[in-house]
């Protein structure tokens, strides 16, 4: 008899001892997926519910550990799941059922394509989105790009080195940078982009919170809308988004660095998550949609290195995840190195990202950061 221990840390291992020994593609991923250890934390339960998920959990083989108003439920993704099917969980339990289902799906199949503006990204190998800041004060690149003929140049260099995407902002978003008029965000976007449009170099992102700021750089030739407030600071924005078919980027960031969280990563998985809906419910169509943490934003080094850590929690809300660790403060209280020696702490923390299920990654050394994600992407998607 020949004992083996196989890394319980990713489905790919269980896929391919049992590919292996016959099994054909999709029903071994399948099953390595339901085999796969799941924690779910479920608030806002009665008291009725809670018993009745006790009494289930007992008899199911999975453990519970519950409060006044929540649960936290452990095992393996097979022996929950049929908490999502109403023929299978108790009846005081149906309420669980469709959050748990979108869950379990997202799980199983999450997004492998983004739609923007007259494409489709694929998302079956990393997309990195190369940062274009045409502003005099970002805080690791500010008058790093003088003219908008430099801009353009660096763009066609950045995609040259392998990005996908290019984010081109007018507006710093460094904490206490000042506010700049709509009228010199247009001008400092505007002729970037659509020089980059006439090369054919792209698809590009503006990097915007103001609707008539991202209808001049649509117009330019934009095919994505990265708004750092989450549809929040402009109205305007969402139905622009919907209308014009755009692909959005939605950000997370509440209050001040002094803001306190009890759990952060799932207080931003809630927060990005009820952006997302009223997106959806607004018009913007799902497949459209990226969410983004937003590192380095009102958060502490700690919650930031938390948030990293626990992505996956914001993976699970089935949407692409987009990440911004780039040169970030964080990353400096983490390794010691100055804002213009972050780029290898970078490359390091985006393929912890991907192992993490985040699939676009937001960066300014683009070439450092492409080797770090082929090997991360290598190992989970093995040729």
């Amino acid at each position: 008899m020949k004992v083996t221990a196989l890394a319980a840390q990713t489905p790919e291992a269980v896929r391919a001892a049992l590919a292996a020994r016959g099994w054909e593609g999709q029903p071994a991923w399948f099953a390595a997926v339901g085999i796969q250890a799941l924690v779910v934390l479920i608030e806002d339960i009665t008291e009725a519910e809670r018993e009745a998920l006790v009494h289930w959990a007992a008899k199911s083989g999975v453990d519970v550990l519950t409060g006044t108003g929540w649960a936290l439920v452990a095992g393996s993704t097979s022996r929950i799941a049929p908490l999502a099917r109403y023929d299978r969980a108790p009846a005081e339990l149906a309420r669980l059922a469709p959050a748990l289902g979108r869950l379990l799906a997202a799980r199983a199949e999450p997004a492998r394509a983004w739609a923007i503006r007259g494409a489709e990204l694929s998302l079956e190998t990393p997309v990195i989105i190369g940062i274009l800041n045409v502003t005099p004060d970002s805080f690791s690149d500010g008058g790093h790009l003088p003219s908008a003929d430099a801009a353009i140049e660096h763009g066609s260099r950045l995609m040259a080195d392998g990005c996908r995407l290019l984010d081109v902002g007018g507006e710093s978003t460094r904490p206490g940078a000042a506010a700049v008029p709509v009228k010199e965000e247009i001008a400092r976007v505007v002729p970037v982009i659509a020089g980059l449009a006439k090369r054919g170099v792209g698809p590009i992102s503006v990097d915007t919170r103001k609707a008539e700021v991202a209808r001049a750089a649509l117009d330019a030739g934009a095919a994505v809308i990265n708004d750092v407030s989450g549809l929040r600071f402009d109205t305007g924005l969402t139905a622009l988004a919907r209308d014009a078919q755009a692909g959005v980027i939605l950000m997370h960031m509440r209050g001040t660095p002094d803001t306190m969280y009890g759990h952060v990563a799932a207080e931003v998985a809630a927060e990005l998550g009820a952006t997302a809906e009223r997106a959806e419910r607004a018009g913007v169509a799902r497949e459209r949609i990226v969410l983004d943490p937003g590192f380095g934003f009102a958060k502490t080094a700690t919650q930031n290195l938390r948030l990293l850590d626990e992505l996956a929690t914001i993976v699970a809300l089935g949407y692409p995840v987009a990440v911004g660790l780039s040169r970030k403060r964080f990353l400096g209280a983490a390794t010691g190195r100055p804002v213009e020696d972050r780029d290898r702490a970078t490359a390091v923390g985006c393929a912890l990202a991907w192992e993490r299920g985040a699939r676009l990654f937001r960066v300014h050394d683009v070439a450092l950061t492409r080797e770090a994600l082929a090997l991360a992407s290598a190992t989970t998607n093995p040729t």
